[in-house]
């Protein structure tokens, strides 16, 4: 009888670390600053007219009588329903820290440090090199538990090359590719048409429409294990200096985000069995002069030696991130405060731990788990 208790003691000790979900969405929106997150617009931003052309539109929709206001206009299902039954880290205003470990702050270092739980330094560009390291989508694709349900979306061209397509075996559309998976349904047919005839301001990077809307039409046929959505429009709006167009990409940002949860909660096998997580790349300037951009002293060094006044700062909050999870096996905490610093880099680890994976056997040189996130 000794015997019998000890072993159900050890199982109910072992089922403390268990999680209940079978499914992870990963969800990456490039360049989102949690300034605007967690407090809503600027108005420094908003007043200096080479950033908005149409201040009394911003405060239309998205202003408040307070920051509180604000952000839940912004991003209504972050607030109104992460903030509630999840979790949110890196609101500084409240002491709670997140950063990058990597020393460019830029976007394919980010997800890099993301995907694979490290900083790679040799990774100093965003060019479309296919990556020598091995992210965790690779790695899971590996096993016969995850093969064929790993799949990556992204609005991004660089992506195929992040994620190293052709080595990792992952499926993954990026860019303005057309979908490509077998029996598309007449919806993605559609995409891929209107994807090749719609203009858009960049040549590397779509509308993050179709990135959702391909991404949503292969989660209902294909039934993925693990997805990852890469969300791109914030970045690309605030390099071009339009931040009422950065705010409005946020905003679809976040009803993309909730419209898949929705769908997640309508499926057989998705619902309360997926757990989700928020994050970005990287950050981006702290006032009016320096928000459209992001680079670390390493970076200023390497690309604008000649921005001599940035080469010991670099844009200051370019290294500051935020993150937010929901799901089955993530604490209903809402807005943590204080608390130790936390990075990038735990975020790999974090996902692998969502799906009862021992991130270990992944890396054993990757960031620790998230831990405070977790049931």
């Amino acid at each position: 009888m000794q015997k019998l208790l000890s072993g159900l003691a050890m199982v109910l000790l072992l089922c403390t670390s268990c999680h209940a979900a079978d499914n992870l969405v990963l969800i990456t929106i490039d360049g989102l600053r949690w300034q605007d997150v967690f407090e809503g617009y600027d108005q420094s931003i908003v007043q200096e007219k080479s950033l908005t052309r149409h201040p009394e539109n911003i405060e239309k929709k998205y202003g408040g009588d307070n920051a509180t206001d604000r952000r839940g206009k912004l991003m209504p299902f972050l607030w109104q329903t992460i903030a509630k039954q999840g979790a949110l880290l890196g609101n500084r205003d409240k002491g709670s820290r997140m950063e990058v470990t990597n020393p460019w702050w830029f976007s394919y270092p980010g997800y890099n440090e993301i995907l694979t739980g490290k900083a790679d330094p040799a990774i100093d560009s965003n060019d479309s090199v296919p990556n020598r390291n091995t992210t965790f989508l690779e790695w899971l694709n590996g096993k016969a538990a995850y093969r064929g349900k790993v799949a990556s979306f992204g609005s991004w061209d660089a992506f195929p090359a992040i994620i190293n397509r052709g080595r990792s075996g992952v499926y993954v559309n990026a860019g303005f590719e057309p979908a490509n998976w077998p029996g598309l349904s007449g919806r993605a047919q559609l995409l891929n048409e209107l994807l090749g005839e719609t203009p858009t301001p960049w040549d590397n990077v779509r509308f993050d429409a179709y990135t959702y809307d391909l991404a949503r039409d292969y989660l209902q046929q294909n039934k993925p294990r693990v997805l990852y959505i890469a969300l791109g429009e914030t970045d690309d709006f605030a390099h071009d200096k339009k931040y009422g167009q950065y705010l409005d990409a946020a905003h679809r940002a976040d009803r993309f985000i909730g419209n898949l949860w929705r769908t997640l909660q309508s499926m057989d096998g998705y619902r309360n069995n997926t757990n989700l997580i928020i994050t970005v790349d990287h950050g981006r300037g702290r006032d009016a002069a320096t928000w459209p951009h992001h680079a670390s002293p390493k970076a200023i060094q390497k690309n604008r030696p000649d921005q001599k006044q940035l080469l010991e700062t670099g844009i200051p909050g370019s290294n500051e991130i935020w993150l937010a999870a929901l799901g089955p096996d993530i604490k209903a905490r809402g807005e943590y405060s204080g608390g130790d610093t936390v990075y990038q880099n735990q975020v790999a680890a974090t996902a692998l731990l969502l799906l009862n994976e021992q991130p270990g056997n992944y890396a054993a040189d990757i960031g620790s788990p998230l831990r405070v996130l977790l049931k």
